[in-house]
């Protein structure tokens, strides 16, 4: 206040000496007297230099305040620099870890769009955790790949979320390399609760009556169930199985040991119309049953780009309706087998090479089980320089020792 009282003092000199000067111009006078003028325009002069003073002041108080605005505005900036600063050293660091790595560019701009939490992600955490999955028996060229599946698992805590979630699933595996490979396959399983996603999973399946050991099996030959809910999923697809009549002695959880990929798909847009399908090629129920206990993986495989066009090859070659329900129902797979890596050369065989009727596998639809080089050809060629006839279930149905005494071979 000092300075602006000051300058306002000066200010008022020279606004006074103005002022006179203006007076005597206006009025024609050659010297400037107070006195000489009446005491209202003396009471107006001086009311007029209060008002310029207070005038000055409100100004300089303004710019003051206007000055202080500017210099807490530009702290903040400066505050928001240091921390922009921060973050893309941050940033600069872990991108640099990745392409040690050996990562592309690319590769790391999509990890980031995953997993925002990489952006804060300190080098040294990255560098633990990296090791971490190493040390457990995932192999090193393997590990850019499970990254990339679930960037979040660089973020994690090692001993507050990995180690323990690893040392949990230990406890499912009875080969050394069973996690890693877990891991490896869906390494979003260590993203998730044991509390609260990996107990519960145990107890739904215990309740089916699938067998403490073989619990362990299934999550680790498909970890991703870990990730699907109870409620809307997995329950979903008991109901379906229970309404093909498996519903006794466990017969479900026999179906999910022996396919637990079966639990990944919709029950309405995959498993029920390929259900559909086999009843309307002439299953019955217990034929449907049994598809679904030995060979579950038909149920999973699409209508209209497997199913159907097996069923209209097997047309083409000449069996009858009754005859492909024969098959399917003997051996299930027929419908999902390669046409033209496997059913095509195996009938071809069967009526060029070895001289049948095409209509005999319908007493042994296994015959599309075994293969065309190693059991088909090899044996035919033994009984046909033996001059030997046998059926087809005669002539494979057994391993080959036994196979070498039935036929007098040794």
């Amino acid at each position: 206040m000092v300075v602006f009282a000051g300058w306002t003092e000066d200010q008022n000199r020279k606004d006074k000496d103005f002022s006179s000067k203006r007076s005597l111009r206006f009025f024609g006078c050659h010297s400037f007297h107070s006195d000489r003028f009446p005491n209202w325009f003396r009471g107006h002069y001086d009311k007029l230099q209060l008002e310029r003073f207070y005038l000055s002041v409100l100004i300089g108080a303004l710019l003051l305040c206007l000055i202080t605005l500017k210099l807490v505005a530009l702290g903040v900036t400066c505050i928001g620099f240091w921390d922009r600063m921060e973050i893309s050293t941050t940033q600069n660091c872990i991108m640099w870890f990745f392409r040690d790595k050996g990562f592309d560019d690319k590769s790391i701009h999509e990890m980031f769009k995953k997993c925002r939490r990489l952006e804060g992600l300190q080098r040294e955490r990255a560098s633990e955790n990296w090791a971490y999955l190493k040390s457990i028996g995932i192999q090193e060229r393997k590990l850019p790949s499970v990254v990339s599946k679930c960037p979040k698992i660089l973020t994690l805590g090692l001993h507050e979320k990995l180690v323990p979630t690893v040392e949990c699933l230990k406890t499912l595996g009875t080969k050394p390399r069973e996690v890693a490979s877990a891991i490896a396959k869906f390494p979003h399983i260590l993203s998730h609760s044991v509390e609260e996603k990996l107990c519960p999973l145990l107890a739904f399946f215990q309740a089916l009556g699938i067998p403490e050991k073989q619990l362990g099996k299934m999550i680790l030959l498909n970890p991703r169930l870990i990730s699907y809910s109870i409620e809307t999923k997995l329950a979903e697809i008991v109901e379906f199985l229970a309404s093909l009549g498996l519903a006794r002695d466990g017969m479900i959880g026999k179906v999910l040991v022996k396919n637990p990929y079966i639990m990944g798909y919709n029950v309405n847009k995959r498993l029920r119309p390929t259900a559909e399908f086999l009843k309307s090629i002439g299953l019955t129920e217990l034929g449907l049953q049994t598809v679904a206990m030995n060979f579950p993986e038909v149920l999973c495989r699409d209508v209209d780009k497997i199913l159907r066009p097996n069923f209209y090859y097997l047309q083409r070659c000449g069996f009858n309706d009754g005859q492909i329900a024969t098959l399917v129902t003997g051996y299930p797979p027929i419908l999902i087998k390669s046409i033209q890596n496997s059913l095509e050369p195996r009938i071809r065989f069967l009526v060029e090479v070895m001289g049948r009727r095409i209509d005999e596998v319908t007493n042994f639809p296994y015959f599309f089980r075994y293969g065309l080089k190693k059991r088909l050809e090899q044996r035919h060629r033994l009984l046909k320089h033996q001059k030997l006839d046998c059926s087809l279930s005669e002539m494979l149905d057994c391993n080959q020792k036994k196979f070498q005494m039935k036929f007098g071979l040794v």
